[in-house]
């Protein structure tokens, strides 16, 4: 069993669809996070082990492409494996199939290894195990993208963090921004859209009763770009792009 990668089967059930019967953005980050949780347990890193050490994963940014959109019912396999480090950053990447094998989405994530009492980054030496590289392997072309700061936008929502958005480690889960995010939308924005792009940056964390400001910009009929600040100190807490073709 090569341990380098994971492969994980998910089937898309009612409550992961919309009214057009296609995944939900955020359903499909959860079946993500999912995985890189259970790969991390395997590897020797999972959340329980860094934590003995005084460290945690921080997700700094996260891309997908997404060819088609899977539906309901479908049985879909997700591909996960950890490919090196770009100094500080820790490469994840992902594959989506269906179940002939063809790939529906290409995904790719950087994170950061917290020193939880320092608040501050670690090198690759800190973790306690070795990571595999798996050089050469094919994965999202450009890997997760960096955001320019946009100006432009227009206050669309206010959402306070409240308890289904805190997850262990005590802040908003960062599946849960995409919920948010895909609430701020047109209200039919991604209605019966099967092939789209999500860039995310995750630049501060939200707590428990903090308030955060979503503002939107309509870059173009179909890129929108999004910002979460929080309500406190107005920093940004996000920034997101969503951009659809059909």
């Amino acid at each position: 069993m090569n341990m380098d990668i994971l492969e994980k089967k998910c089937v898309v059930s009612a409550v992961d669809v919309g009214t057009d019967r296609n995944i939900k953005p955020s359903a499909l980050f959860d079946f993500f996070q999912n995985a890189t949780t259970e790969h991390g347990d395997d590897l020797g890193v999972g959340l329980d082990m860094m934590l003995k050490n005084g460290q945690a994963w921080v997700l700094s940014r996260f891309s997908v492409l997404i060819e088609r959109r899977p539906r309901f019912n479908e049985t879909l396999t997700i591909k996960t494996w950890p490919q090196g480090f770009q100094r500080l950053l820790y490469m994840r990447n992902y594959d989506v199939l269906d179940d002939s094998g063809v790939i529906l989405a290409r995904a790719s994530s950087s994170w950061i290894i917290l020193d939880i009492e320092r608040r501050r980054p670690l090198p690759p030496s800190a973790l306690a195990v070795p990571i595999p590289l798996n050089e050469g392997r094919v994965f999202l072309e450009g890997g997760a993208r960096s955001l320019e700061k946009r100006g432009g936008f227009v206050k669309t929502m206010e959402r306070k963090a409240l308890y289904s958005d805190i997850d262990f480690n005590g802040h908003v889960n960062n599946a849960r921004y995409i919920q948010w995010i895909q609430d701020a939308l047109q209200k039919d924005f991604l209605k019966n859209v099967m092939r789209l792009r999500i860039d995310v940056n995750y630049t501060g964390e939200v707590l428990f009763d903090e308030t955060v400001e979503i503002y939107s910009n309509l870059v173009t009929p179909n890129m929108t770009a999004l910002e979460g600040r929080r309500l406190t100190d107005n920093q940004a807490a996000f920034r997101a792009e969503i951009e659809i073709d059909g």
